[in-house]
Protein backbone atom coordinates (compact mmCIF):
# COMPACT_ATOMS: atom_id res chain seq x y z
CA UNK A 1 0.00 0.00 0.00
CA UNK A 2 1.75 3.22 -0.98
CA UNK A 3 0.56 6.60 0.11
CA UNK A 4 0.52 9.86 -2.05
CA UNK A 5 0.88 13.06 -1.60
CA UNK A 6 -2.56 14.16 -2.96
CA UNK A 7 -2.26 16.70 -5.91
CA UNK A 8 1.38 17.86 -4.73
CA UNK A 9 -1.15 20.37 -2.47
CA UNK A 10 0.41 20.21 1.51
CA UNK A 11 -2.24 21.77 2.70
CA UNK A 12 -6.11 22.68 2.88
CA UNK A 13 -7.40 25.90 1.71
CA UNK A 14 -7.30 27.40 4.92
CA UNK A 15 -3.81 25.60 5.88
CA UNK A 16 -5.84 24.68 9.25
CA UNK A 17 -5.42 27.74 10.49
CA UNK A 18 -9.48 28.58 10.76
CA UNK A 19 -12.10 28.91 8.70
CA UNK A 20 -12.84 32.69 8.86
CA UNK A 21 -13.46 33.99 4.96
CA UNK A 22 -9.77 35.76 3.79
CA UNK A 23 -9.83 38.50 1.16
CA UNK A 24 -8.54 37.31 -2.05
CA UNK A 25 -4.73 38.28 -1.64
CA UNK A 26 -5.05 35.96 2.01
CA UNK A 27 -4.84 39.39 4.11
CA UNK A 28 -7.12 40.93 6.19
CA UNK A 29 -6.15 44.53 5.32
CA UNK A 30 -3.69 46.18 3.41
CA UNK A 31 -0.04 45.43 5.16
CA UNK A 32 -0.99 43.07 6.82
CA UNK A 33 1.43 40.11 7.27
CA UNK A 34 0.70 37.14 5.26
CA UNK A 35 -0.40 33.80 6.59
CA UNK A 36 2.54 31.78 7.75
CA UNK A 37 4.30 29.34 5.37
CA UNK A 38 2.97 25.53 6.10
CA UNK A 39 4.43 23.42 8.87
CA UNK A 40 6.80 20.30 7.60
CA UNK A 41 4.23 18.02 8.37
CA UNK A 42 0.89 19.68 6.83
CA UNK A 43 -0.47 18.10 3.81
CA UNK A 44 -2.81 15.95 2.21
CA UNK A 45 -2.20 12.32 1.97
CA UNK A 46 -4.50 9.78 -0.16
CA UNK A 47 -4.14 5.73 -1.03
CA UNK A 48 -6.54 3.61 -2.28
CA UNK A 49 -7.14 -0.20 -1.33
CA UNK A 50 -9.26 -3.32 -2.27
CA UNK A 51 -12.20 -3.77 -0.49
CA UNK A 52 -11.34 -7.03 1.61
CA UNK A 53 -10.26 -7.92 5.09
CA UNK A 54 -6.77 -7.38 4.99
CA UNK A 55 -7.22 -3.82 4.57
CA UNK A 56 -8.21 -2.58 7.48
CA UNK A 57 -4.71 -3.31 9.55
CA UNK A 58 -2.83 -1.82 6.37
CA UNK A 59 -4.88 1.12 6.53
CA UNK A 60 -4.38 1.40 10.10
CA UNK A 61 -0.91 0.98 9.82
CA UNK A 62 -0.53 3.20 7.30
CA UNK A 63 -2.01 6.31 8.83
CA UNK A 64 -0.04 5.89 11.78
CA UNK A 65 3.42 5.27 9.73
CA UNK A 66 2.33 8.29 7.99
CA UNK A 67 1.54 10.55 11.20
CA UNK A 68 5.11 9.06 13.01
CA UNK A 69 6.95 10.06 9.56
CA UNK A 70 5.96 13.29 9.12
CA UNK A 71 6.60 14.37 12.45
CA UNK A 72 2.65 15.33 13.69
CA UNK A 73 2.36 16.09 17.01
CA UNK A 74 0.34 14.17 18.18
CA UNK A 75 -1.08 12.63 21.58
CA UNK A 76 -1.03 8.70 22.09
CA UNK A 77 -4.56 9.40 22.94
CA UNK A 78 -5.46 11.26 19.87
CA UNK A 79 -3.31 8.46 17.66
CA UNK A 80 -5.53 5.21 19.17
CA UNK A 81 -8.78 7.03 19.08
CA UNK A 82 -7.56 8.30 15.08
CA UNK A 83 -6.48 4.55 14.40
CA UNK A 84 -9.80 3.21 16.27
CA UNK A 85 -12.04 5.91 13.31
CA UNK A 86 -9.77 4.76 10.55
CA UNK A 87 -10.72 0.94 11.30
CA UNK A 88 -14.43 1.57 12.22
CA UNK A 89 -14.60 3.27 8.71
CA UNK A 90 -12.50 1.10 6.69
CA UNK A 91 -14.34 -2.11 7.92
CA UNK A 92 -17.67 -0.56 7.41
CA UNK A 93 -16.60 -0.03 3.35
CA UNK A 94 -15.14 -3.85 3.32
CA UNK A 95 -18.74 -4.95 4.98
CA UNK A 96 -21.36 -2.58 3.24
CA UNK A 97 -19.74 -1.17 0.41
CA UNK A 98 -17.51 -3.67 -1.26
CA UNK A 99 -20.46 -5.57 -3.87
CA UNK A 100 -20.98 -1.66 -5.91
CA UNK A 101 -17.15 -0.63 -4.97
CA UNK A 102 -14.65 -3.11 -5.05
CA UNK A 103 -11.92 -0.22 -4.12
CA UNK A 104 -11.87 2.44 -1.75
CA UNK A 105 -9.74 5.97 -0.93
CA UNK A 106 -8.47 6.79 2.44
CA UNK A 107 -7.52 10.05 2.58
CA UNK A 108 -5.44 11.82 5.85
CA UNK A 109 -5.16 15.65 5.73
CA UNK A 110 -3.17 16.84 8.40
CA UNK A 111 -3.48 21.00 9.12
CA UNK A 112 -1.56 23.27 11.64
CA UNK A 113 -4.50 23.00 14.17
CA UNK A 114 -6.13 19.58 13.10
CA UNK A 115 -6.00 16.19 11.62
CA UNK A 116 -9.20 14.67 9.53
CA UNK A 117 -9.66 11.22 7.96
CA UNK A 118 -11.83 10.39 5.34
CA UNK A 119 -13.27 6.60 3.78
CA UNK A 120 -14.57 7.07 0.69
CA UNK A 121 -16.68 4.35 -1.38
CA UNK A 122 -18.81 4.27 -4.50
CA UNK A 123 -21.84 2.93 -2.82
CA UNK A 124 -24.43 5.46 -2.75
CA UNK A 125 -25.79 4.09 0.43
CA UNK A 126 -25.60 7.03 3.16
CA UNK A 127 -25.33 5.13 6.74
CA UNK A 128 -26.04 6.90 9.93
CA UNK A 129 -25.34 6.53 13.48
CA UNK A 130 -27.70 3.52 14.79
CA UNK A 131 -28.26 3.64 18.74
CA UNK A 132 -26.75 0.99 20.89
CA UNK A 133 -28.71 -1.96 20.83
CA UNK A 134 -27.35 -4.54 23.16
CA UNK A 135 -29.07 -7.48 21.95
CA UNK A 136 -27.16 -7.45 18.97
CA UNK A 137 -23.27 -7.35 17.96
CA UNK A 138 -22.04 -4.91 15.45
CA UNK A 139 -23.43 -2.46 13.68
CA UNK A 140 -22.19 0.64 15.90
CA UNK A 141 -19.46 1.50 13.98
CA UNK A 142 -20.38 4.68 13.16
CA UNK A 143 -21.65 5.80 16.70
CA UNK A 144 -18.48 4.53 18.27
CA UNK A 145 -16.57 7.14 15.41
CA UNK A 146 -19.27 10.04 16.42
CA UNK A 147 -18.15 9.63 20.04
CA UNK A 148 -14.49 9.29 19.97
CA UNK A 149 -14.69 12.65 17.79
CA UNK A 150 -16.90 14.43 19.73
CA UNK A 151 -15.05 13.63 22.99
CA UNK A 152 -11.96 14.97 21.13
CA UNK A 153 -13.93 18.01 20.47
CA UNK A 154 -13.98 17.24 16.44
CA UNK A 155 -16.42 16.84 14.13
CA UNK A 156 -17.56 13.89 11.57
CA UNK A 157 -19.90 13.84 8.49
CA UNK A 158 -21.19 11.84 5.45
CA UNK A 159 -20.80 13.80 2.34
CA UNK A 160 -21.91 12.49 -1.06
CA UNK A 161 -19.20 12.75 -4.05
CA UNK A 162 -19.80 13.70 -7.31
CA UNK A 163 -19.07 10.16 -8.86
CA UNK A 164 -22.36 9.01 -6.52
CA UNK A 165 -20.35 7.31 -3.76
CA UNK A 166 -19.65 9.34 -0.58
CA UNK A 167 -17.23 9.92 1.60
CA UNK A 168 -17.30 9.48 5.81
CA UNK A 169 -15.08 11.75 7.43
CA UNK A 170 -13.40 12.86 11.04
CA UNK A 171 -11.90 15.58 11.60
CA UNK A 172 -10.16 15.82 15.30
CA UNK A 173 -7.99 18.84 17.13
CA UNK A 174 -4.46 18.24 17.31
CA UNK A 175 -4.39 19.91 20.81
CA UNK A 176 -6.79 18.10 23.23
CA UNK A 177 -10.16 19.59 23.98
CA UNK A 178 -11.04 21.45 27.32
CA UNK A 179 -13.26 20.09 29.43
CA UNK A 180 -15.89 22.50 30.04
Amino acid sequence: MTIERKDGDRTMEDHGRGSGPRPADGTDEPGAPRPPEPLPYEGVWRFTAPAVDASVPQARHAVRDLLHRQGVPVSDDLVQGLLLIVSELVTNAVRHAALLSPMLAVEIAVGAEWVRVSVEDNHPYRPTALEADHGRTGGRGLLLVSEITREAGGVCDVEHTASGGKVIWAALPLKPASVP
